[in-house]
């Protein structure tokens, strides 16, 4: 675990900014087994409960005139629809309901991750790798269901010169298989790597000397924050739209 330490007047003081990503059992002090309840699945459930409260309660009224509530839950529906349709066509919308339960995910549990005292899902990297292994095998089996061995298609770029495609044929591969790995440390790598600062600045922030500073470093971090949890669930999901349509349209 990484530690840092701070010297002010002859005091030395410790902090540990990774061991807000520790996994606790919510009950007792004893060993995690994958049957325990922890800090991870209670903040997973507070995330589903979240969504299920701006799309169920929020808009079973469905009114005319929308209330905020049911307005948020609209704009993000929309959003995602569109998105879904327009980079994978027509075709892609069948599969809307997956990608906007994906997005709304990593949206929710990314932004009540910013709640203090909270614990952030996707920044473990047991989550994210769920995440972006689930994405790459369903659509992998997808686009050999649609296609079946012209699902291989994808691989092979016949306008190349024939020289050149085997290589570039190898070249697409990994970079085919490296794209749940792709996924889910950008996603994990990047919420982490916001918490660890705002953790640093917060812990410098009961320095008397350095505290204004760490104060307006703590605003300006965790506006920042507020821009990546937002565009960290944009990007993972416009990626699976990208690999999506590969699986519906694999010829180059």
């Amino acid at each position: 675990m990484a530690t840092e330490e701070y010297s002010e007047g002859g005091s030395v003081f410790q902090f540990h900014p990774l061991d807000q990503f520790i996994v606790k059992p919510l009950f007792g002090d004893g060993p995690v087994h994958w049957y325990t309840p922890t800090n991870v699945t209670l903040w997973m459930a507070v995330a589903l409960l979240a969504i299920a409260a701006v799309f169920v309660l929020g808009s079973r009224g469905r009114a005319v005139i929308p209330t905020r509530i049911q307005s948020i839950g609209e704009l993000l529906y929309g959003f995602i629809y569109k998105m879904v349709e327009d980079v994978t066509g027509k075709d892609g919308v069948k599969y809307f309901p997956y990608i906007m339960s994906l997005f709304l995910f990593i949206l929710f549990s990314n932004y009540l991750a910013l709640i203090p005292m909270s614990y952030s899902p996707t920044s473990m990297i047991a989550v994210t790798v769920i995440l972006g292994f689930g994405v790459f095998i369903a659509i992998t089996i997808l686009g050999f269901v649609k296609n079946g061995p012209a699902f291989l298609g994808l691989f092979w770029m016949s306008d190349a010169p024939a020289f050149l495609r085997p290589v570039i044929a190898i070249i697409e591969i990994i970079s085919y298989f490296v794209r749940p790995v792709s996924l889910s440390i950008r996603l994990a790598g990047n919420i982490a790597a916001g918490h660890v600062v705002l953790k640093v600045f917060a812990t410098f922030a009961a320095a008397a000397i350095i505290s204004p500073a760490a104060i307006l470093g703590i605003i300006a971090i965790y506006g920042l924050e507020i821009l990546v949890c937002g565009i960290q669930a944009y990007v993972f999901t416009i990626l699976t739209c990208v690999y999506l349509k590969d699986a519906l349209h694999p010829a180059h």
